[in-house]
């Protein structure tokens, strides 16, 4: 298995075909395997090895699309960089990395630099914009034009295919070291977990650093489709699109589809072509849930579940699941079942396996579940027991092998379809000389499908205001994870009687009704 040979068969197959389309241009498979093999004798030019990492920093694109495979046939490791990272977020992922060589385009330029600046391991910057390169960066365009094309390193199997950095539980990053094995069959899972074919023409409005997009992308090209971009999600720019260039799947996470339904220019495209929606990432709110199956009766909805762990995918909801009358309508506030190649079990503290209906730990086992966390070999062995991932999130089965999700094991937060880490965010309060102890939960949110929340004690005779301590996270970590809300605890934070925050206390208040927790 390995990630390349969708390319090579495209552009055998169908080499005349349209491989992507961004903005005005256009690229057939041919075309596009000759820039990949140009761009991939480039890195080899630069010294590149295999095993080595290179990063992007970039907007969606076709370049985006085209680094990718590059750094997969020059037979290195590529490591999307998110993009609403803060510059010290950035600097921690491309240090713990090793990451030699780091491509931005032009939104990220100014950025790029200062990362390059702070990270001495660093030794090229590569500008992928479409303004010309400024002095000190390589041309990307002009790398293409001046390299000989390289023979495909085929490297497949177990090899290390990407490092894919998630939040840390310890208040930093861990990078997810995936395989060509791990991301080939995630992609095949998904792709025929939704019906792929080689009429697919797949957008790209999740962010390409996403490992959602990533899974649904890599599926396009193995089942032979096209591929559609857009730098970032906008509902005008995407309803336009759609109807352009006649889309037919795409990937939403909740926020995008209610901004969606919100638009203006909602119902004012021709939305035809559009067949497939998958969505999930962050809890999705029945009443939008509703709403947008009414909205969009042409479409078929699936929901997926799963992490960057898995590759990132474990259970799929199809179709014919969403429906609001008849027997099946049961099914809908269940996460599905699980895709091909995965199997999935509840598990109990005791590590032993849970009966249908008991609530336990789910934990996931395929050829998709991830190599470990990059130097972090206590981390792996606790998260990758047996082959299994144990993904922190609670839940059950029901006789019908469907997964239902129901709280969080582990303290994280999806919001807006970005995983935040309330340590990661307690550690920012926490430097502010006015707190004492803070508790960061994830609390319903209609917009962001979880809002981060801070309960916060401050010291006695000390005030601060909530605008205060969101604006004094957000010099130290990622705007979408500082907290949204705020509020102040004239009492000490409950506490178990080892010293433990009790945050599924804290949340009791906030979750009363909801029919579930988390995505």
């Amino acid at each position: 298995m390995y990630l390349t040979q969708a390319i090579h068969r495209a552009a055998a197959t169908t080499p005349d075909a349209v491989a992507t389309i961004c903005g005005e241009r256009r690229h057939s498979w041919a075309e596009m395997k000759d820039r990949i093999a140009r761009f991939a004798g480039a890195l080899l030019d630069l010294g590149i090895k295999p095993g080595d990492r290179i990063a992007v920093l970039a907007m969606n694109s076709d370049r985006y699309f085209e680094i990718y495979a590059s750094v997969y046939w020059a037979g290195a490791a590529i490591v999307p960089m998110n993009t609403r990272w803060s510059v010290p977020e950035h600097v921690y992922s491309i240090e713990d990395a090793g990451v030699t060589i780091l491509i931005v385009d032009d939104t990220f330029l100014e950025m790029g630099r200062a990362i390059k600046d702070v990270c001495e391991g660093i030794a090229c910057l590569i500008h992928a914009g479409d303004k010309p390169a400024p002095d000190g960066l390589m041309d990307y365009e002009a790398l293409i034009a001046d390299a000989t094309p390289a023979p495909d390193a085929l490297r497949s199997g177990g090899d290390l295919a990407g490092i894919f950095y998630t939040g840390g539980t310890t208040g930093f990053p861990k990078g997810v070291m995936l395989s060509h094995q791990n991301l080939w069959t995630g992609a095949l899972c998904v792709g025929a977990g939704i019906h792929y074919d080689s009429s697919v023409r797949y957008l790209h409005a999740a962010p390409m650093f996403h490992l959602a997009d990533v899974g649904l992308g890599n599926a396009a090209s193995i089942f032979g489709g096209s591929h559609v971009f857009m730098p970032s999600f906008e509902p005008s720019a995407f309803l336009r699109l759609v109807e352009k260039e006649r889309v037919t799947h795409t990937l939403l996470v909740p926020t995008m589809i209610r901004m969606l339904l919100d638009c203006p220019d909602f119902g004012k495209h021709d939305l035809s072509s559009w067949k497939g929606l998958l969505y999930g990432a962050s809890p999705m709110a029945e009443a939008l849930l509703e709403a947008a199956l009414k909205a969009l009766p042409g479409v078929a909805f699936t929901q997926g579940y799963g992490q960057t762990e898995l590759a990132p995918l474990a259970t799929l909801l199809g179709p014919e699941w969403h429906v609001l009358e008849g027997p099946r309508a049961g099914k809908l506030r269940s996460a599905g079942r699980p895709g091909i190649c995965v199997e999935v079990k509840i598990v109990g503290a005791d590590g032993e396996e849970r009966q249908y209906g008991e609530v336990g730990e789910v934990a996931v086992r395929g050829p998709n579940a991830m190599m470990g966390y990059w130097n972090k070999p206590d981390q792996t062995a606790a998260t990758l027991v047996n082959g299994w991932v144990r993904t922190g999130d609670g839940g059950h089965l029901d006789e019908d092998g469907f997964l239902y999700i129901v709280d969080r094991v582990k303290d994280m937060i999806v919001s807006g379809g970005e995983n935040v880490y309330s340590a990661e965010v307690e550690n920012a309060l926490m430097k502010h000389e006015a707190v004492v102890e803070c508790a960061v939960i994830g609390v319903p949110d209609a917009k962001w499908g979880e809002r981060v929340h801070a309960i916060v004690v401050t010291r006695p005779g000390r005030q601060v205001s909530a605008d205060d301590l969101m604006q004094h996270c957000k010099a130290l970590i990622a705007g979408y994870k500082c907290p949204r809300s705020v509020e102040f605890s004239a009492e000490p934070l409950p506490k178990s009687g080892a010293g433990k925050i009790l945050k599924a206390d804290l949340r009791k208040r906030f979750w009363a009704g909801e029919a579930r927790n988390v995505s």
